[in-house]
C-alpha cells in the first residue's frame, strides 16, 4: 500500500490537518502584539483592512478577534468609537490564567502563600549574587526604602511603599523568568480576600507605628545584606520578614481556596510593575 496523499484523503480528514483560517489570522496578529509591532493601547486596523490583508471572510476575521479577546490580548469596542485595543501580555494576565488552574484544582490560599515565602527570598538571594548589584540593584532598593521611611506616618502611602520595596526585590533579581513568574503569583495573592490589598482597601487594616518601624528595619537589613553580596543572609532575612503574620497572614487564609475571579477587581490595589 502506497503513502497517503491529499487527494486520497476524505474532505473531513484534509480539513482536520489544516489550521482553521481564524486561528491562522489570530496567530499572525498575536505575533505582532507579543513582538512589539503593535504597542499596548494601539488600535488594530479596521475590519475591512484586515479582511483585505489576510484574504479571509469577515466571519473568519471576527472569530480571530474573539480568540485574541479571550486570551486578553485585545479588547473589542463596539459602536461609533469601536475598534480592537491591543493589550501587551502582563504579569497580571498570567496570574489570571494561573489562578484559574489553581481554582480548578481547589488549591488553598495557604499553598499560594507558602510558595511566595519560598520564591521571594530566592529573589533576594539572586539580587545579592549580582555582580552589578551596587550599580543596578542597590540604588533602586535604597530609593524604595527611603520612600518607605518618608511615609512612616501615612498608613496608605506606607503600605504602598512597602509593597514597592518587595516588588523591587523581585524585579531586580536579574532573571526575567523568575521575575515574571513570581510577579504573577504576587498579583494573584494581592487579589485574594485574605490578601494585602483586601485588608488595606476594604478592611482598612494598617499596621501600628511600631510594626511599621519593624518593617523598615527588616528592609534595611535585607538591603544591607544585598549590598554586601551576602546571598545566604539576604535570603534568610527575607524569609524571616515574609513569615511575619502581618506580611502574608497565613493564619487568616484557613481553608480558603484561591479565587482567580477576584484578580481584576483587586488589581488597582496591587503593586506597580514599573
Amino acid at each position: 500500500m502506497g503513502p497517503l496523499n491529499g487527494a486520497s484523503l476524505g474532505p473531513a480528514i484534509r480539513q482536520m490537518r489544516q489550521p482553521r483560517l481564524a486561528e491562522m489570522v489570530a496567530s499572525a496578529l498575536r505575533e505582532r502584539i507579543v513582538n512589539g509591532d503593535l504597542a499596548d493601547g494601539d488600535l488594530l486596523p479596521g475590519l475591512d483592512h484586515l479582511v483585505k490583508e489576510f484574504g479571509v471572510s469577515p466571519p473568519s476575521l471576527r472569530e480571530a478577534l474573539r480568540i485574541l479577546e479571550n486570551e486578553g490580548l485585545i479588547t473589542v469596542r463596539r459602536g461609533n468609537v469601536g475598534g480592537a485595543v491591543v493589550h501587551r501580555p502582563k504579569p497580571e494576565s498570567a496570574a489570571y490564567m494561573l489562578g484559574l488552574v489553581l481554582q480548578a484544582e481547589q488549591v488553598p490560599v495557604v499553598d499560594l502563600v507558602q510558595a511566595l515565602t519560598y520564591l521571594e527570598p530566592m529573589c533576594a538571594r539572586l539580587c545579592a549574587a549580582r555582580s552589578d548589584r551596587k550599580r543596578k540593584v542597590v540604588p533602586r532598593l535604597r530609593q524604595a526604602h527611603r520612600d518607605t521611611e518618608a511615609a512612616l506616618h501615612e498608613a496608605v502611602a506606607f503600605e504602598e511603599a512597602c509593597q514597592q520595596f518587595h516588588r523591587r526585590l523581585v524585579q531586580e533579581c536579574g532573571n526575567k523568568t523568575v521575575d515574571l513568574t513570581v510577579s504573577a503569583f504576587e498579583w494573584l495573592w494581592y487579589s485574594q480576600q485574605v490578601g494585602w490589598a483586601h485588608r488595606v482597601a476594604v478592611l482598612h487594616e494598617y499596621p501600628e507605628l511600631e510594626l511599621r518601624k519593624e518593617g523598615i528595619n527588616a528592609h534595611a537589613e535585607i538591603l544591607g545584606a544585598i549590598e554586601d553580596g551576602d546571598e545566604q543572609l539576604a535570603e534568610r532575612l527575607a524569609a524571616e520578614h515574609l513569615r511575619h503574620p502581618r506580611i502574608r497572614a497565613m493564619g487568616e487564609a484557613g481553608n480558603t481556596t484561591v479565587k482567580a475571579s477576584t484578580l481584576w477587581a483587586g488589581r488597582s490595589n496591587a503593586p506597580s510593575s514599573d
